[in-house]
């Protein structure tokens, strides 16, 4: 009975590691992304906390631009927000940037852009709103080259996803 219910509870431990998935979203690129430019109005400010990898070379000089947006259209735009003169995006540092733009509901979605050849690893984008509780996106991974990269948790609304750059 003893050696029974022992291959039971084993047969049970290797049935439901092989079912187990990630429930932790990762970053997809996305090859259509619509930047809605025209609406950056400067209605409401962001800061946005961008944390890079120790494991990210040392410094980049790529282009780095970022959208962020709600599931009701509402998005913010920033086409460049790297300055290599200030030392932005070093390895083991936190880059904070103030962004002005539209006032969102809750940001559900992020997508950075790195156009270069220096690559870029990314632990974390957290996205601060006057009237939205702190969104923090993990990538923990190298931003592709010419792409728009992140997540969109918006859970089947419409986050701007039709045309490119």
């Amino acid at each position: 009975m003893k050696a029974a219910v022992t291959f039971l509870l084993h047969f049970a431990f290797i049935f439901s590691t092989i079912q187990a998935r990630s429930i932790i979203p990762q970053p997809q690129a996305l090859r259509s992304f619509k930047v809605n430019d025209t609406q950056n109005v400067g209605s409401c400010s962001y800061s946005v906390s961008i944390k890079t990898s120790c494991s990210s070379p040392r410094y980049t000089r790529d282009q780095i631009s970022i959208a962020f947006g709600d599931a009701y259209g509402y998005q913010v735009y920033a086409p460049r927000i790297d300055n290599p003169r200030s030392r932005a995006f070093e390895s083991c540092s936190t880059d904070t940037f103030q962004i002005s733009g539209p006032c969102t509901y809750q940001v559900c979605y992020v997508y950075l852009y790195r156009s270069g050849y220096d690559g870029w690893l990314v632990d974390t984008v957290t996205i601060y709103g006057h009237y939205t509780k702190a969104a923090t996106f993990y990538y923990n991974a190298y931003i592709p080259s010419d792409i728009w990269f992140g997540f969109n948790l918006c859970h089947g609304a419409s986050a701007s996803s039709t045309s490119s750059m």
